[in-house]
């Protein structure tokens, strides 16, 4: 990795101390770096950073802070809404050079933060001893539900720690956090597969290291290239499905709740407008005509019989039971682990039933209690998922 030299700040501003952090920035365009630091110079005057983003500025940028203009060793593709192997590698790499402790690696539109939450998320990954520190945003109630859904919980319920943005935008690590992901992150990048998610909360706890949690407040996120949620699911479900299979050894244990500190439970925004369902019922019902030959050949016969109950239900009661959306996640981790069928057609035939899922939870109101008791289903079933893993020919649906 090749850098530039680390520019002088200023003369009219006090010069920071020598860096205790490194903060990484996304890829940005001229614009978009303008004001990126115009942002982080209102946030960050004083504190001991040193700045890190990749590529040449078109033209001198005047930042009180210092600053390293860098060519990554690993291409970076530009995908705004999350954080890459190739991104996790090229800041460990950073790391070793300058012999910081800890990064603060921060995700496209990160300016949309307000100052006092970017400032307080710097201190807090100056001052920590946690290895890695995650954000806690405030969303509407009905943005970030494959996270809400599916993430989050499946990370809560087998990795035994709380954690509610497993896949996050803005993260801290220390240096023996970043040696490990960059660990993993070099197998995919040997693998030409550079754009490949980590998932750092896996790795933290399976190393034994600590995680804490922190409020940001509201903020804007990229919107995916991906738009079709099939496609979406795929990608990023398929990922953590293929963690969960990496790390069964781990996960199979039981063990306590890690302690997170910082943690609090999910808080939503002003709710806004309710969206509309019928969309939604209409796409299940659908894939209940048309999905139930693949859906048999992963999920149970209670499991099944509780989709076709559900297939006619109006719109007014229409409401899918937690427990029979957890033990379809659960079944559909099993399918994936097993290859029952092909796995990017597995994860086509779940997208009609987390519709209908979300569908349910839209029209039933009291939305951070039911995510809450959602979260609590996962923990109870686990034991379902461990021996379904340990002895699949037990049951054959």
């Amino acid at each position: 990795m090749s850098t530039t030299a680390v520019p002088q700040p200023s003369t009219s501003t006090p010069q920071a101390s020598t860096p205790a952090l490194l903060l990484a920035l996304p890829l940005l365009d001229h614009e978009q770096l303008q004001a990126a630091f115009s942002h982080l110079a209102a946030s960050l005057a004083g504190l001991p950073v040193l700045v890190a983003y990749p590529g040449e500025a078109e033209e001198p940028l005047h930042f009180p802070l210092p600053t390293v203009a860098v060519t990554p060793s690993a291409p970076v593709a530009r995908i705004p809404w999350v954080h890459t192997a190739a991104e996790y590698l090229n800041v460990h790499k950073l790391l070793t050079e300058y012999q910081l402790p800890r990064c603060l690696l921060l995700g496209a539109e990160f300016w949309t933060l307000a100052p006092e939450c970017l400032r307080t998320l710097v201190t807090i990954a100056i001052d920590s001893n946690a290895d890695l520190v995650l954000p806690r945003y405030t969303t509407s109630p009905y943005d970030a539900l494959v996270n809400n859904i599916i993430l989050a919980p499946v990370t809560r319920a087998l990795f035994s720690v709380k954690a509610h943005t497993p896949q996050p935008l803005d993260v801290v690590f220390s240096a023996r956090m970043a040696e490990r992901l960059a660990t993993v992150a070099q197998r995919y990048t040997a693998a030409n597969q550079n754009d490949a998610l980590l998932w750092p909360v896996g790795e933290a706890c399976s190393a034994g290291f600590t995680v804490q949690e922190v409020p940001m407040g509201t903020r804007s996120f990229p919107v995916p290239e991906v738009t079709d949620l099939t496609q979406l699911l795929t990608l990023v479900a398929g990922s953590l499905f293929t963690e969960v299979e990496a790390k069964a050894t781990y996960w199979q244990r039981a063990r306590p709740q890690a302690a997170v500190a910082g943690t609090a439970p999910l808080t939503f925004s002003e709710e806004p407008p309710r969206p509309d369902v019928s969309t939604m019922i209409e796409t299940f019902r659908i894939g209940y005509q048309n999905l139930s030959e693949i859906w048999s050949l992963v999920l149970p016969p209670n499991s099944l019989l509780g989709l076709k109950k559900l297939s006619v239900l109006e719109q007014e009661t229409f409401f899918m039971p937690d427990a029979l959306w957890v033990r379809i996640v659960y079944d559909f981790l099993l399918a994936w682990r097993l290859r029952t069928i092909n796995r990017a057609h597995l994860l086509g035939a779940l997208t009609p039933l987390y519709l209908a899922w979300v569908a349910g939870y839209i029209l039933g109101g009291k939305q951070q209690a039911h995510l809450e008791a959602l979260a609590a289903a996962f923990d109870s079933d686990k034991p379902y998922l461990v021996s379904r893993w340990r002895w699949p020919d037990r049951f054959n649906p």
